[in-house]
């Protein structure tokens, strides 16, 4: 009786720790999904390099249209961040595309970018605000 006890017991605990296991694996997993979605982040001056030498990119402006309005980075595209999860997929159709995002300061791009990476956009490159920006502008 002793040894169908202890047979019993460890088969408990065997059963257990594989439980355990699998269900670690699944955590990981989805941790490793979530991970993914992230964001680049980099300098104005990064960002610039990258729209000198690159040709296949947009760059989206998260401000508000009379900032935008105000002077922006030429060729930006307006995307207000509080709109990305409602404009991105119709407005940018290729999820791979190098995206580079600004705004005034760099808050409202950081919300813009990981809105993007959530949407399962693969190339974000967040780059701060057009304060920082010490390149041309046009209004």
């Amino acid at each position: 009786m002793k040894n169908f006890i202890r047979l019993l017991g460890v088969a408990v605990l065997c059963f257990s720790a594989a439980a355990l296991v699998s269900c670690g694996g699944n955590n990981t997993d989805e941790g490793q999904t979530q991970m993914n979605n992230t964001y680049v982040q980099i300098s104005a001056e990064e960002a610039k390099a990258l729209m000198d030498s690159e040709t296949d990119f947009v760059i989206i402006d998260a401000r508000t249209q009379e900032e935008y309005d105000a002077g922006h980075i030429r060729g930006a595209v307006l995307i207000p961040e509080y709109e990305i999860a409602q404009r991105a997929e119709n407005e940018l159709p290729d999820k791979n595309q190098l995206i580079l995002v600004y705004c005034r300061s760099g808050r409202r791009s950081k919300i813009a970018s990981q809105a993007l990476a959530d949407l399962g956009y693969t190339n974000v490159r967040e780059f701060g605000g057009i304060i920082d920006w010490e390149y041309e502008t046009v209004k």
